[in-house]
């Protein structure tokens, strides 16, 4: 990242009142705070797995404002976004099930409204993982040198041929694929006052809309400790179905038990533009998706 050229572009955006410096740097973006008079801005620089974040977000927020980051300015050619600040990420206040419950009814209203936008994403690079392309995403993972141990490698290709019939019992409901977050936790979920703001795209894909609550449920599960069974898990899921209408919470945990899946697939296309240092670490993490996928094979 030529650091001048970056500076230089902030700068043609917004006014900053003191040094910029790095926030953090990952292989697939670097970030940049901005001190500004009124508070701070945010500059990303994605590498070319997520290039097509800065144009997604822009896209989004234009015709999300309510709900997704002020976008201060984007480049798509060089990958570069810069973002006004959203706020405080739910994960200070300990990922209360409560802020979900506002949170993913304006979510879906997105991802419903982003529907008639899919091709146009896909065209732009937005990673496509319609239900349609998941068992050839399925046969590819089962050819990739995985970190797990050879005995759940086998149990994954056993359930190869079952992994393809329930992606056609999920295709035969018939909703609208579109924009699905596919990082939607904690972390990436920001309040202003009363106002709830998603950021952080570069993990989206074009897929079935519902698969995006593995990741929130993974967290809940993870960081608040809850139980299979909390009575939260369908509070949740019956607040983010309402956009959608009545009858649908067998395709959800459909979409759950496929979507496990499909998101292994995006950290597999992730995994594959690390250099070699980088995909070490990448691969404490990667078996804990790849697990809790292998545990959608029971019956």
């Amino acid at each position: 990242m030529d650091r001048a050229a970056v500076e230089d572009w902030i700068r043609a955006h917004v006014e900053p009142v003191g040094v910029i410096e790095i926030a953090h740097q990952r292989p697939w973006a670097t970030v940049l705070r901005v001190p500004l008079a009124g508070g701070v801005a945010w500059f990303k620089a994605c590498s070319p797995v997520q290039a097509f974040e800065p144009r997604l977000t822009a896209e989004l927020s234009a015709r999300w404002p309510d709900r997704v980051a002020e976008v201060l300015g984007h480049e798509e050619e060089r990958a570069w976004l810069l973002l006004a600040d959203a706020g405080t990420p739910i994960r200070v206040f300990g990922n209360p099930p409560e802020v979900w419950l506002a949170a993913l009814p304006p979510y879906a209203e997105l991802q419903r409204g982003e529907a008639r936008h899919t091709h146009e994403h896909l065209a732009h690079g937005v990673p496509d993982l319609r239900v349609a392309k998941l068992p050839a995403r399925y046969e590819e993972l089962l050819q990739r040198d995985l970190p797990l141990e050879s005995y759940e490698i086998d149990r994954l290709r056993a359930f190869a041929p079952r992994f393809t019939n329930l992606c056609g019992e999920l295709a035969a409901y018939d909703l609208p694929e579109t924009v699905q977050h596919d990082d939607l936790h904690h972390a990436n979920v920001y309040s202003q006052g009363e106002r709830l703001r998603l950021l952080d795209w570069g993990d989206a894909s074009i897929s079935h809309p519902f698969a995006s609550l593995v990741v929130t449920f993974r967290f809940l599960d993870e960081i608040n400790k809850l139980p299979p069974g909390d009575p939260w898990f369908a509070r949740l899921r019956d607040a983010y179905l309402e956009p959608w209408g009545r009858g649908l919470t067998g395709a959800f945990a459909l979409a759950i038990r496929v979507g496990s899946f499909a998101h292994t697939f995006a950290w597999a296309r992730q995994r594959d533009q690390l250099p070699e240092a980088a995909r070490l670490e990448f691969d404490r993490r990667f078996p804990i998706v790849l697990r809790r996928a292998i545990a959608q094979t029971r019956e």
